[in-house]
């Protein structure tokens, strides 16, 4: 009943009058001080001040049961305390507490909580070099206004620790301190009073000047220790050597990072790098084993042990074995080295995604260009099976008609066929430019478009799977608008010297200006489709080294311009 009063009891108690408690924890110190340590009751209130110091210290959480050892380690004070307390351990004692309270000092990002603690070391250095110091030097004698200062002035600190506004986080639960600075600080304290000592020993100087010599000695140490940490004339300071110690405990971090340079560019797979990478990780000397554990795959290198480190991220997680117990500074720099290797592991994942995507594209945009030749093709058809069904009769311009069309299809379907079966098979073949616009004249007679030819080079081959899906595409296009705006002109402009020119245009409505920025450039909903078919062209026509573009989108005249310049003809060509 007793224990679970004081484990509800105790948070309260720490939160609220922490404060309170502090002060009366330096309260009991100082009348120890005062009453010297031979004063049974000084022991006494020793005994209690290390009661409080129990309550408020910063190491152990207080629902925490103690340990056989820990709560040896507190009878071992308890009677030192009562029977074995003198000045040496007064003095070590004042400087382990200030080590303590000057490592919290760095910790509060609040102002008063700073100052607080600032005040209370202000006390404790105070009070271990005015009295408790002294009172070890042989044959020293206090001055009677020091001694007053001593007794009376410096409890006037408590108050000041008092009236110091609380901030919201006061009851600091948990508590932190940081070792770096609390050993700092104590080895600081330790040189002041040993310094003090030496002058005082082989400079036969008084204690004031020893003292005044030691700091004035320590001060210049640390400043010369300050410009050298973070120079400000070009050298790059010890605060650079030092990281670069931290980044190459164990392993230089320059040669891991240039091992895993190589072995991404020498491995693709993402798996087979991560297996090398781990590999490598295992010919460490401080590590002995490990295993790691990917999204699909997960393996192991190396022996286990009981000291282990570990690193993990969405991608990976890494176990390492170490053959020795890590320091901080170790487990640091492991999880920056595990944190390379996530990172380049993570970008052979998405180098691997790319590729997946890009051949995905590669074989839509192949299927989707199929698929536009295979709809202009059915469309031609179309156009036979309408005229056929029109002429009551057989017709001599029925069969010139089928004559000049079907052969053209045809060959232009057995095209589509060998592409489906050997893609790049027909990427390379030419045609004849007055060929070819002869042919499409053919194709598109009795369609009401206007055929204009311009200056057409004998010799000049054009890429066919180009112009014909390019010139299939526009006219298929402008002749589905004129069914559904009325009729209007349809022209086709053609030019072929050292450099090709097809333009369409029509006389129907100007294409939307929202629709013009997005066209060419991707699928765009519209009324009569998406628009990928001018998509696939513009892309195809960008890989041949020719261009695609709107040149005029006015009321009344829409104009698609395919140009490029001609390659010349391979020898082989014109054999």
């Amino acid at each position: 009943m007793a224990t679970a009063i004081l484990n509800r009891a105790y948070p309260v108690l720490i939160t609220r009058y922490w404060r309170l408690l502090f002060v009366a924890m330096l309260a009991l110190l100082h009348l120890t001080a005062m009453r010297g340590v031979e004063d049974v009751w000084a022991r006494a209130l020793m005994l209690a001040h290390f009661g409080l110091f129990i309550l408020w210290q910063p190491f152990m959480r207080g629902e925490r049961s103690l340990t056989p050892l820990q709560l040896g380690v507190i009878a071992l004070i308890c009677v030192l305390a009562l029977f074995y307390w003198n000045w040496w351990l007064m003095l070590l004692w004042l400087g382990m507490l200030a080590g303590v309270v000057g490592g919290k000092v760095f910790l509060f990002q609040a102002r008063w909580q700073r100052y607080f603690y600032l005040t209370v070391l202000l006390y404790l250095v105070s009070l271990l070099l005015i009295w408790v110091f002294p009172q070890l030097l042989p044959g020293f004698k206090q001055q009677q206004d020091l001694q007053q200062f001593t007794q009376y002035g410096l409890p006037l600190l408590f108050l000041v620790m008092l009236l110091m506004p609380a901030q919201a986080d006061s009851g600091e639960t948990p508590q932190v301190v940081d070792f770096f600075y609390s050993a700092f600080l104590f080895m600081i304290i330790a040189l002041l009073v040993l310094g003090s000592f030496a002058f005082m020993t082989l400079g036969k100087v008084s204690y004031p000047f020893a003292l005044t010599y030691s700091l004035l000695l320590i001060a210049g140490i640390l400043l010369l220790l300050g410009l050298t940490w973070n120079p400000r004339a070009g050298f790059a300071g010890l605060a650079m050597l030092f990281s670069r110690y931290l980044l190459s405990v164990g392993l230089p971090f320059e040669q891991w990072l240039y091992f895993l340079a190589e072995l991404s560019q020498a491995e693709a797979q993402p798996e087979r790098f991560l297996r090398q990478a781990c590999a490598g990780l295992g010919k460490l000397p401080w590590v002995s084993g490990g295993t790691w554990r990917s999204s699909v795959y997960s393996g192991e290198f190396g022996q286990p042990s009981k000291n282990t480190v570990e690193y993990s991220d969405r991608e990976l997680q890494l176990r390492v074995y170490s053959r020795y117990n890590l320091s901080p500074a170790l487990t640091w720099h492991f999880r920056l080295l595990g944190q390379l290797l996530g990172e380049f592991y993570t970008a052979k994942l998405r180098e691997q995604k790319l590729q997946q995507q890009s051949y995905v594209q590669a074989v839509y945009e192949t299927g989707a260009r199929m698929t536009h030749d295979v709809k202009n093709l059915l469309q031609s058809l179309n156009v036979l099976c309408a005229a056929a069904e029109q002429e009551s009769g057989e017709s001599n311009e029925l069969q010139a008609l089928m004559r000049r069309q079907l052969p053209v299809i045809t060959q232009r379907l057995q095209q589509t066929l060998d592409k489906l079966r050997q893609p790049a098979s027909d990427s390379g073949s030419t045609v004849p430019a007055q060929d070819w616009w002869r042919g499409l004249q053919r194709s598109y007679a009795g369609q009401k478009i206007e055929f204009r030819e311009g200056d057409i080079d004998a010799q000049a081959r054009l890429p066919r799977e180009l112009f014909d899906s390019a010139a299939d595409n526009l006219l298929q296009n402008a002749l589905a608008k004129r069914r559904t705006q009325g009729d209007f002109a349809i022209s086709v402009n053609f030019s072929c010297g050292a450099a090709a020119t097809l333009e369409v245009c029509d006389g129907g409505h100007a294409i939307a200006a929202q629709t013009v920025s997005e066209l060419l450039r991707g699928p765009v909903p519209s009324a009569s489709g998406l628009g990928i078919g001018l998509y696939q062209v513009a892309r195809h026509a960008e890989g041949s080294g020719y261009s695609l573009e709107i040149a005029h989108n006015a009321e009344g005249r829409v104009c698609f311009v395919l140009s490029g310049a001609i390659q010349p003809p391979a020898e082989s060509s014109a054999v």
